[in-house]
């Protein structure tokens, strides 16, 4: 039985500043079945580092090109069901996108989250959320909410900044790319694969040696995704163990990818 993907990314986000400013905590690994991961750098440019808008263009391109890839990326898909009660949303993945970039337009050029947090764009407090709701599978992992803003380790910035750039990538890309778990549970054989991870799973496992802490949790994902599938253990986690109910939230919430059993 051969492995399920040719390539292996890692990604470790970041909500800074605007979609087009180069950010040091924006970093991409990539591995290969043969090739242990090694960090990516952007296309030569006047900018260093990745910017949120040149990461998803280049997604775009590179998944399309192929070989079967899959992606981890770390900041939420989607919100608890408590949000989609209470704004009165179908539990429905793609329309969330599409509501959600209507109030929180955070992929436009020059757009801090923040200002959209203050009220000085979009209309995000139409759309908002309570920091003390979780998804289950934050639950899970002991993860905060993705309305939890200004802490440390908080994805909320993140994931407002990167929902947008989700929404890009299924236009350009439609049923080529499978975005797990709302596309399915189990991705059809030779599609590539996006999914939401949480570095902190998996960090911890391998020695940092000169990476900082984004090159590392991207690089800690790569590694990861690449050695489950070498030992072919990847479809566990596609169809992880859960009673149906926590499936019927999890198909709306999303969940991590390799998420924690109960506990």
């Amino acid at each position: 039985m051969t492995p399920l993907f040719e390539r292996y990314l890692g990604i470790d986000y970041s909500g800074a500043q605007t979609p087009s400013s180069s950010l040091t905590g924006l970093r991409v690994y990539s591995a290969t079945r043969s090739q242990s991961p090694t960090e990516i750098h952007p296309p030569p440019s006047a900018r260093k580092y990745w910017t949120r808008r040149g990461l998803a263009e280049w997604l775009a391109a590179t998944l399309q090109e192929g070989p079967p890839t899959i992606v981890g990326i770390d900041h939420a898909f989607s919100f608890p069901l408590r949000y989609f009660d209470l704004h009165h949303l179908p539990l429905d993945w793609s329309h969330f996108l599409d509501d959600f970039h209507l109030y929180w337009p955070t992929d436009a050029d020059g757009m801090y989250v923040d200002f959209i947090r203050d009220g000085l764009h979009g209309n995000g407090a139409a759309r908002s959320g309570n920091a003390r709701w979780r998804r289950l599978t934050e639950e899970r992992c002991r993860a905060k909410s993705v309305f939890h803003f200004d802490v440390q380790g908080s994805v909320a910035k993140s994931t407002h900044a990167g929902l947008p750039w989700l929404r890009f990538l299924r236009q350009k890309l439609g049923a080529d790319l499978h975005f797990w778990p709302f596309d399915g549970w189990m991705p059809p054989p030779g599609r590539s694969v996006i999914a939401e991870v949480y570095p902190a799973l998996w960090s911890r496992c391998y020695p940092a040696e000169r990476r900082n802490s984004h090159q590392h949790d991207a690089y800690s994902v790569a590694r990861w995704l690449r050695e489950a599938d070498a030992e072919r253990l990847l479809d566990r986690y596609f169809e992880p163990p859960m009673t149906s109910a926590e499936r019927a939230i999890a198909d709306v919430e999303g969940w991590i990818f390799c998420s924690p059993e109960r506990n």
